[in-house]
């Protein structure tokens, strides 16, 4: 089954060798805990915002789309303050291709830093579960889960996972995603 990892540097593994990034290790976690379930394909692009995502999304799927697409966008969107009502409407656009092209959606949430206040956060923290329901998409309500704010697990900018960053991260969304993968192959067979 072919898995897309679209998102932006915490996809991308900013910071890190190829080897200890986001998508390399869940590759080998995922081959550990279900050998030959999934093949995960890195499109992360480091400062990718959703309006960037929306812009590119078409052309990366192409005429052959991926089976399931982890959808991780909006962290630079609340890093940049910019409205949750333009981040929510980037990713319904982005959610709307995907469910054209039959294309099933775990949708990594973020969570806006708790500096920005409590309009905004309240705001854009509601945007991940309020599209799921949606959509009928797969939610992991929050991708750093744990990792957030832990100087132990953030490289020194406080903003990006550290190899071990990555491993928490990693475990976390690692059975949400063998869930879902097992959910589709099954309904694949079914189906066919």
């Amino acid at each position: 089954m072919r898995v897309l990892a679209f998102g932006d540097s915490l996809t991308a593994g900013y910071g890190l060798s190829p080897e200890e990034g986001f998508v390399a290790r869940l590759q080998v976690w995922m081959d550990e805990g279900a050998p030959g379930l999934v093949s995960i394909e890195d499109a992360g692009v480091a400062g990718d915002t959703t309006a960037g995502g929306l812009a590119r999304l078409d052309w990366l799927l192409g005429e052959d789309p991926p089976d399931l697409v982890i959808l991780q966008l909006g962290a630079n969107d609340a890093l940049r303050g910019l409205p949750p009502k333009e981040t929510e409407a980037n990713l319904r656009a982005m959610l709307e291709i995907l469910k054209t092209r039959d294309v099933a959606v775990l949708l990594a949430g973020m969570m806006a830093p708790r500096n920005m206040g409590p309009d905004y956060v309240a705001e854009f923290d509601a945007i991940y579960p309020r599209l799921a329901e949606e959509f009928e998409a797969t939610l992991h309500p929050f991708l750093l889960e744990g990792v957030a704010t832990n100087p132990a697990l953030n490289q020194a900018d406080g903003l990006h996972p550290n190899a071990k960053g990555v491993e928490v991260v990693v475990a976390g969304i690692g059975p949400t995603l063998t869930a879902l993968a097992v959910a589709l192959r099954q309904e694949e067979g079914e189906g066919s």
